[in-house]
């Protein structure tokens, strides 16, 4: 194998490909990226066998052939070269050679037979999604997704396509996070779970003005973004049933300025801390919002208006989930809707339907 490329090109590639990469693994071949040259282009791949990330750029190929080489030290090589162009040749034993002006370094390289193959999807109807809006969707969900959890199914996020409506569900036992959007779909109803690492990809690789085309097979999913695939397995288990979450009783209803009480709870929120741990204490009125907090550093105390009718209502909270939740709402104003004090509360729109966010409440010691 020969070639030359552009080597700010190459080094770009190689550290987003990267990010697919095994850091540690039984498997050699899997610590490395796969590089393929022929017909006037690479074609790099990283692979850990649950999530794959795939580019090509073109190249001045001298001979075709394909090598793996040690992600981690290949990126350093190329983020560290002093030319504009970079030489890779490598021979029958595997051993690559690197040149750019007068750098050179030699690396012991993997047989390309080592490499996985990864797996293929084949969709006779592509979904295909502006790229800006899936990843607002995506970021504004993914935070609910849980970090570990007894159902695997639940540290993804969950698409439910069709009848021209995307939808992203995610939940971690203490808060549900859910984005709808309309687009143009009008093929097959897809529901399926992908994971957290796939999905954080598919928002760095995509840029302003690109589409996202998402091929979804019964076990893997590929998005193609401009010049990336993303091949993911699907995270496969029975997923919680949200409806019945989300269909509890309301007993009040409150409509308050988002910007004013994420403001609110982040001042109260000053004394808590990893070792100060306590949740905040919300008392919703008709008219008022009171918001305190009690710690060993002390007390803080704060209110603001609000306008609604029902109960009023004290209800604790984990200040962290209730902020999340907050931050990615698209609104200068939400609906907090409250069943009791045991009962999850909703944050809804005041107009549409383009996100919901259920917040578990927590246990309050009486003073």
């Amino acid at each position: 194998m020969k070639f030359v490329c552009d080597t700010a090109k190459l080094s770009e590639i190689c550290s987003n490909v990267q990010r697919a990469v095994s850091s540690k693994s039984s498997i050699p071949a899997i610590e490395g990226i796969y590089i393929e040259a022929g017909d006037g282009r690479l074609t790099l791949t990283g692979y850990d066998l649950e999530v794959g990330i795939i580019s090509s750029m073109e190249a001045r190929v001298e001979e075709s052939g394909s090598i793996i080489l040690n992600a981690r030290i290949l990126c350093d090589i190329l983020r560290n070269l002093p030319f504009e162009t970079v030489r890779l040749e490598s021979d029958e034993r595997f051993i690559c050679r690197i040149r750019s002006g007068d750098a050179e370094f030699s690396l012991i390289g993997i047989s390309p037979s080592e490499y996985p193959e990864l797996p293929s999807v084949e969709s006779g109807f592509p979904i295909v999604i502006d790229g800006e809006l899936l990843k607002d969707m995506i970021r504004k969900t993914i935070f609910a997704a849980a970090e570990s959890d007894v159902k695997v199914v639940h540290t993804g996020v969950r698409f439910e396509i069709g009848n021209k409506q995307i939808r992203l569900v995610a939940v971690d036992g203490f808060r549900l996070a859910i984005r709808n959007e309309m687009i143009d779909y009008e093929g097959e109803e897809k529901i399926f779970v992908a994971p957290k690492k796939a999905l954080n990809e598919v928002v760095k690789l995509t840029d302003a003005e690109q589409t996202v085309s998402m091929n979804v097979g019964r076990r893997f999913i590929v998005f193609e973004i401009g010049n990336y695939h993303i091949v993911s397995r699907l995270l496969e288990g029975e997923f919680l049933n949200y409806q019945a979450a989300i269909s509890g009783h309301t007993t009040a209803s409150i409509r308050v300025n988002t910007r004013m009480l994420i403001n609110s709870i982040e001042r109260t929120s000053l004394i808590i801390t990893d070792r100060a741990k306590s949740p905040i204490r919300c008392i919703f009125d008709n008219e008022m919002i009171r918001i305190s907090s009690t710690t060993a550093l002390g007390t803080a105390n704060d209110k603001l208006p609000c306008t609604g009718s029902g109960n009023k209502m004290e209800i604790g909270f984990n200040n962290r989930y209730l902020l999340d939740a907050l931050r990615v709402c698209d609104a200068d104003e939400v609906e907090i809707r409250l069943g009791s004090p045991v009962l999850p509360i909703l944050i809804l729109p005041t107009e549409g339907e383009g996100f919901l966010f259920l917040v578990l409440p927590v246990r309050l010691r009486n003073e």
